[in-house]
């Protein structure tokens, strides 16, 4: 959902760069799971709100600016549970990563591995015996299976 980009003041708050598509999202949940490579834990969220165009927040347990540095590079995610049902034709990009990726006649690209924004539209990032990009858009991406766990998409093999 985010993570934590910098140290906000000298009081142990944080400024937060989302992944949402609303930049305050995340001040809609009392707690987040922070964390790096795979190790998370709960944080009660004291305050939360916009400062410009940056979320900033106040962590339980984080009362300086060095505690607060500690955690910058730290993801931000939030219990699946919690999450509102995304609507038709929209997923989470969580729900996409491991997806098969074949193309339209049938030729297997591999899995989806990560996805970027790219400010115009998302890309899917899909390993198999290359890594291929493919703009999650449309035109391109023609159906998501999510219970069959596949991806089918308008995509040549020499793209």
């Amino acid at each position: 959902m985010g993570r934590i980009a910098a140290p906000y003041g000298i009081k142990g708050w944080v400024k937060i760069q989302t992944f949402s598509e609303s930049v305050d999202t995340l001040a809609d949940y009392p707690e987040w799971q922070i964390g790096r490579a795979g190790n998370w834990r709960a944080v009660r969220i004291l305050n939360a709100h916009l400062h410009t165009k940056t979320l900033v927040a106040e962590l339980e347990g984080i009362a300086d600016r060095d505690a607060a540095l500690a955690l910058k590079g730290s993801e931000i995610a939030v219990p699946r549970e919690t999450l509102p049902p995304a609507p038709e034709n929209e997923y989470y990009w969580s729900d996409l990563i491991g997806l098969d990726v074949t193309n339209a006649q049938g030729v297997a690209f591999g899995k989806v591995t990560e996805l970027l924004e790219s400010g115009a539209h998302d890309v899917l990032v899909v390993s198999g015996e290359r890594e291929r990009l493919i703009p999650f858009v449309g035109q391109i991406v023609k159906t998501v299976d999510l219970a069959a766990g596949t991806l089918q998409v308008d995509w040549e093999t020499d793209y």
